[in-house]
């Protein structure tokens, strides 16, 4: 985790008497009340250390400062707020003119609308992509179907700056005035920034911004309300407000706020929590607040704003799948801001498109009757990890599943204290403090395979972040269970012969994988008078077999005559039996062989619901090659994409 900012020889270091007084100054100093901050993280308590948020607040209130002083020592002086409100009025008359944020949101309904982020790096993940141009960035997100562009315009944690949102606003503008765009409105562009003065509001719109986050969490609620009055009132902006405690909704109604975002995270501790939002919908509900984004298509007229609801609700921080967005649309929310997920993204616009924005997409996406699986390549397993130094490296490469060896005869073998360090540091990766519960779907008693579908769809809802699998081998239920326990295991994989009911979650309290053997040659092995198996054959009998136990399937290469279960052979089975399987609608993860050079060839070819891999990204047995890793799961994403395009 990276807390330092960006190193840089003109900007000044400040103490933390310097920062704290700074806070000081901002909540009133002497004049500060209950009142006005007692929503603040840690106020009045004279024991609170400052949070990572409230330094980089703090921060930005002293860099303005030092910038505004009639003492600075730039040779040429900023220009002064009226200066700014100058600049943005001739800016808006040449680039047209503000879009208002609210309506954009209202107009997308019955879909969700899309917050696509542009951020360079963050304090709690470091570097993201910093190499990305913003410009070129948004034009991909807008031509994608984004409707806002959010851009982090922070210098020293998130490596942002005012001209990536000039830049942003520019090539949009330019792809949204093309012909072949229609009438398609240009996306609204967002300041993301530590707002806590009027000024940065004037230069966010001299830069070409449309709206302004303000953050209930480090502002006073005098100040809140005055920063909301001038958005609207002096420069024509509808800022979006963002929330976590419910505490601070209450600041945000009374201030006026009508545009309402929830953080997910609360930026004080990074911790997650993905209910956030559901909660505020409630306490909505309890005030009377409308807000539900399907109540914008209930007016007979569209023009009239009056029977509109009160308040757009967005969900802000933790979002990466179509499953998330389709969580928050249920309950009513009207924008999902997603921002590292797409910056990851080998290809932003299918990623983009695979959030089915559309309730209508996201429903043909998720049926489970019937069909061959084409859903595309959804889960990437690095296995066999013994430091935590290795799973981060896992996690930070885009790994959804991270696999950890209690198999007695392996020789990548944990103990449960590495375990344990492991779980730790994959879960402070997803700023997550206990095990991901995935939602158990109701089984389909004539139908193993519909159900091990819904399975699969579960599992891909609780992969936005990495999970942590326990490998067991013919161990005993009851020690698995232990271990699972001790620590904090979000799932297991039983790779012997346990059997397929051996597989049911309440054996462990948490879901698990079942690893079918795939012999080598057993393709091409005699079947009874000399005829010749098929993968089709293969893939038949094993469908046969299958019980709704598992979450899922895994398919892993084993040595004919060994009775105790395959694995880490290094060596690949018959992949057209995966592609036999999934034909016939069964979703499947594949393993053995795999490695960062073949990788691009097995998701093209079979295009799995999941890849697998251990020893193919080694140094040595129980150490990954880092470049290796990192070549394995970029590959297999990058080739995912490709695979899918041919759907």
């Amino acid at each position: 985790m990276s807390s330092q900012p960006t190193p840089s020889d003109t900007r000044p270091e400040y103490t933390n008497e310097q920062l704290q007084n700074a806070l000081h100054n901002f909540y009133g100093g002497a004049n500060a009340s209950t009142e006005t901050c007692g929503h603040i993280y840690g106020y009045n308590d004279p024991n609170h250390e400052m949070s990572m948020l409230q330094k980089i607040t703090a921060t930005t209130i002293l860099d303005y400062d030092g910038k505004l002083s009639s003492s600075s020592s730039s040779s040429s002086p900023p220009p002064s707020a009226t200066e700014l409100l100058e600049r943005a009025k001739k800016f808006h008359d040449a680039h047209g003119p503000i879009v208002p944020l609210q309506q954009i949101i209202q107009a997308k309904s019955p879909s969700m609308t899309l917050a696509a982020e542009f951020k360079r790096a963050s304090p709690s993940k470091g570097d993201i992509a910093p190499h990305l141009n913003a410009g070129d960035q948004a034009a991909l997100y807008y031509a994608a179907g984004a409707s806002v562009i959010s851009v982090l315009t922070e210098e020293r944690w998130f490596k942002g700056s005012l001209a990536d949102l000039t830049s942003a606003r520019m090539k949009t503008t330019a792809a949204a005035n093309k012909k072949e765009n229609g009438n398609r409105t240009r996306p609204a562009i967002l300041r993301k920034d530590f707002v806590t003065s009027t000024y940065q509001i004037a230069e966010a719109a001299a830069a070409g911004a449309d709206t302004i986050l303000l953050m209930v969490s480090t502002t006073p609620a005098a100040i809140l309300k005055e920063l909301i009055t001038y958005a609207r009132s002096v420069v024509g902006m509808e800022p979006l407000v963002e929330v976590h405690a419910l505490i601070e909704l209450d600041v945000a109604i009374a201030a006026g706020a009508k545009v309402i975002g929830v953080n997910n995270r609360n930026l004080h501790t990074f911790q997650v929590d993905m209910a956030q939002t559901e909660k505020v919908t409630e306490e909505l509900k309890k005030r009377g607040l409308t807000y539900h984004h399907d109540d914008n298509n209930n007016t007979t007229n569209g023009d009239d704003n009056s029977t509109k609801p009160q308040i757009s609700l967005c969900a802000l921080s933790g979002m990466s799948s179509a499953h998330d967005v389709d969580r928050y649309r249920q309950v009513g929310v009207g924008m999902c801001l997603i921002g590292e997920s797409l910056m990851r993204a080998s290809d932003p616009s299918l990623a983009i498109r695979g959030l089915c924005l559309d309730p209508e997409d996201y429903e043909a996406s998720q049926s489970t009757s019937g069909g061959a699986y084409t859903g595309g390549m959804k889960i990437v397993k690095v296995c066999g990890l013994t430091t935590p130094e290795d799973a981060l490296v896992a996690c930070r490469a885009g790994a959804n599943l991270i696999g950890v060896i209690f198999a007695e005869k392996s020789k990548r073998r944990v103990s449960v204290e590495q375990a344990k360090e492991i779980v730790n540091a994959v879960r402070k990766f997803g700023e997550r403090s206990d095990r991901v519960t995935v939602e158990e779907v109701k089984q389909n008693e004539s139908s193993p395979v519909s159900t091990l579908v819904a399975n699969a769809r579960a599992l891909e809802r609780a992969t936005r972040l990495p999970l942590v699998v326990g490998v067991f081998q013919n161990q005993a239920l009851e020690v698995v269970k232990e271990i699972v326990d001790k620590c904090g295991l979000d799932m297991v994989q039983l790779h012997g012969s346990e059997g397929m009911e051996a597989a049911n979650r309440k054996n462990f309290g948490v879901p698990a994988l079942r690893v079918v053997d795939i012999e080598l040659g057993s393709s091409s092995d005699d079947n009874g008078g000399g005829e010749k198996k098929s993968s089709s054959d293969i893939a038949s009998t094993i469908l046969k077999n299958v019980t709704s136990d598992p979450i899922a399937i895994l398919l892993d290469t084993s040595i004919k005559g060994d009775a105790h279960g395959g694995g880490g052979t290094g060596k690949a089975f018959d992949w057209t039996i995966a592609e036999s399987i999934q034909n016939m609608g069964l979703p499947v993860i594949i393993a053995g062989g795999l490695t960062p050079e073949n990788i691009g060839e097995a998701v093209v070819n079979v295009r799995p619901w999941g890849v697998d891999v251990a020893g193919g990204v080694e140094a040595s047995p129980g150490l990954k090659d880092h470049e290796k890793v990192q070549k394995f799961v970029g590959g297999a994403k990058k080739a995912g994409v490709e695979a899918s395009k041919g759907f």
